[in-house]
């Protein structure tokens, strides 16, 4: 990527390079913010670069100032996403609540995310499928990267609930994986992330949603202990 690194250890730069500076990270994210409308409407093959640089307002040569090609591009918007998940789902299981509260807290926050970014919502899901062709994987490092870290965490936090007698036994990474898998499926449903009709009637609530996850891994009150 035709990008200005600056090295550890460089002296006082001056105004003039900051705001130069400052516009090159302006840019991007601008390219990077309609690459995911374009994505995320299109998928990735049937978008061009030239839609990507109409919907940023720039014009298709100044795309290549900044990354080296789509693919790059689409990359670099997957890696800029997960740079900003992970931190935050990392605050969100070191609460310190209970492991019940967090898991709850847990599901909140990864359907917000989608929610709040709908059309990387959208790009992630169609990516992230296991019926995706071989080829059509350009994530697959940053994906797994990042969804091998979750897991471990989420393993972390189903064993923490089974010591403090909150959650059914199962081994936790497998309780991990199940998890993700229904959250998946809730947002592949979901239609504030799915559908362009935002009065379209609700596959199911988030309400219900937590009630089925509280049933499938959280042992009963009287149960604790």
């Amino acid at each position: 990527m035709n990008e200005t690194k600056v090295k550890r250890g460089d002296g006082p730069i001056s105004p003039r390079e900051q705001r130069r500076r400052n516009q090159l990270d302006l840019g991007r994210n601008q390219l990077l913010d309609a690459a995911e409308e374009v994505f995320g409407r299109l998928g990735f093959h049937d978008a061009s670069i030239k839609e990507i640089a109409e919907a940023a307002e720039f014009s298709v040569g100044s795309v290549y100032t900044f990354f080296e090609n789509k693919e790059d591009l689409f990359r670099q918007l997957f890696a800029r996403r997960g740079d900003e998940y992970m931190p935050l789902m990392r605050a969100v299981l070191g609460s310190g609540d209970s492991p019940r509260t967090v898991l709850h807290q847990l599901v909140d926050f990864e359907i917000g995310y989608f929610r709040s970014n709908r059309m990387f919502g959208r790009l992630y899901l169609r990516m992230s499928s296991p019926a995706m062709q071989l080829g059509d994987r350009l994530t697959d490092e940053l994906l797994s990267g990042n969804f091998e870290e979750a897991l471990e965490l989420q393993t972390e936090l189903f064993a923490a609930g089974q010591r403090a007698g909150e959650f059914h036994a199962g081994e936790p990474r497998v309780l991990s994986r199940l998890l993700s898998g229904l959250v998946a499926a809730f947002q592949v449903v979901d239609h504030a992330v799915m559908s362009d009709e935002p009065s379209a009637p609700e596959a199911m609530t988030v309400a219900e949603f937590h009630s089925l996850v509280e049933r499938t891994f959280c042992r009963p009150d009287d149960d604790a202990r």
